[in-house]
């Protein structure tokens, strides 16, 4: 009884194997294919993993492409077109990446790229909340105090966007000293 076991569980522990090289490959694949809106797909798989190198990886990847795609972006002078599932995902990987500075109080390189992203892509509304956030972070607004006191997580959520999208009435404010000040 006691051998079936642990045959049991040397088998478990081969498939879980086979499945990681699996997930390494693919997130390796849309790598090199510099398919950023393929490891998106790949998000939720990889966080099910439950291994903490494999999720390094690949929010490493697709913050290496994110970049990249920036670079070349501002070099050509066009805007991101968030119609177009590339650009999406790149928007959303840059956006959550300025999230993390301004989370962890990096707020004037969190500003900073707040900055450029309102500035980088053809979407109004997406241009607009990102003044928002770059409003806050260059009041050197906490984020705690960002999300307390003028973002809109409700309307956000019905809004339905990867980003803070929705703003209280004092949100407007903090803008127009922002942009007073600069």
């Amino acid at each position: 009884m006691k051998q079936k076991q642990e045959m049991h569980l040397q088998d478990l522990r081969s498939a879980s194997m086979a499945k990681t090289q699996q997930l390494v490959e693919k997130i390796n694949k849309a790598h090199e294919a510099k398919d950023i809106a393929s490891l998106y797909i790949l998000e939720k798989e990889v966080q099910e993993s439950n291994e903490e190198e494999i999720l390094q990886h690949f929010y490493s990847n697709i913050l290496d492409i994110a970049l990249e795609r920036l670079t070349d972006t501002l070099e050509v002078h066009r805007k991101i077109d968030l119609n177009e599932v590339q650009d999406f995902a790149t928007a959303r990987a840059l956006y959550e990446y300025a999230i993390e500075h301004y989370s962890t109080g990096e707020l004037s390189d969190a500003a900073a790229l707040f900055e450029v992203l309102s500035g980088i892509t053809d979407d109004e509304r997406f241009s607009l909340a990102l003044k928002m956030h770059w409003g806050a972070a260059s009041q050197k607004l906490s984020f705690d105090d960002f999300l307390d006191k003028i973002a809109d997580l409700n309307a956000t959520q019905n809004n339905g966007t990867f980003y803070i999208s929705a703003f209280s009435k004092e949100a407007q404010s903090l803008l127009d000293s922002a942009q007073q000040g600069a």
